[in-house]
């Protein structure tokens, strides 16, 4: 324990964490200018919650994300994001963005992907967007695997991936994420985007 938690105890994002990986079974590790980080397991997944915190010149941008490495059988890239002001300038201009055919979802949010069938097929659950809009706000990918994260099958695992500014503490947040990851999965895998078996090489 440093001497900070010995002087003011724990910090309250601190708490919410070990709270959520107590909850969870997961595996917690906290380390002086290295952030949070909670590792846990579920059925053929690993989820990979942490923060981590980028220089820009004389100030620093704290990051929350979420990983889950998974086969992606189909080749699907896609970002799905908050719209605003500038993506809808960009809507005006011809920027790419792929409706689903729900308008108000449309209206709310930014997709792109090499897969507009598929993603409209994703989409296609009620339960998957109604989770997506319990979120103040949303940055979700499917991307290439960041380097070191696994050791991988294939090059066809890639990551689900979320990234919020700043440090999540509200548990009932975090435990939000989760339940948007399990879900994300399992719709990729009914529209036949994503394997349901373990992405890592097993020793």
């Amino acid at each position: 324990m440093g001497i900070i938690e010995k002087l003011f105890g724990p910090s309250k994002q601190k708490i919410a964490w070990q709270q959520l990986a107590d909850e969870l079974g997961g595996e917690f590790t906290y380390g002086f200018g290295k952030g949070y980080r909670l590792e846990t397991c579920f059925d053929n997944w690993s989820i990979i919650l942490d923060t981590y915190t980028v220089s820009t010149g004389n100030s620093a941008v704290t990051y929350t994300r979420m990983r889950m490495p998974f086969v992606n059988k189909a080749g699907l890239s896609l970002k799905l994001y908050n719209a605003g002001m500038f993506s809808n300038v960009g809507k005006f201009l011809g920027m790419q963005d792929i409706e689903i055919g729900d308008a108000a979802f449309d209206e709310k949010y930014i997709i792109k992907a090499n897969d507009a069938e598929m993603v409209k097929q994703l989409f296609s659950s009620d339960m998957l967007k109604y989770i997506i809009d319990n979120h103040p706000k949303i940055h979700i990918e499917v991307k290439d695997l960041d380097k070191g994260l696994v050791q991988p099958v294939s090059d066809e695992v890639k990551q689900l991936y979320f990234q919020e500014t700043g440090v999540i503490k509200d548990i009932d947040r975090l435990k939000r994420l989760y339940l948007l990851f399990n879900e994300f999965i399992k719709q990729l895998i009914a529209i036949g985007a994503a394997v349901d078996e373990s992405p890592m090489i097993k020793s």
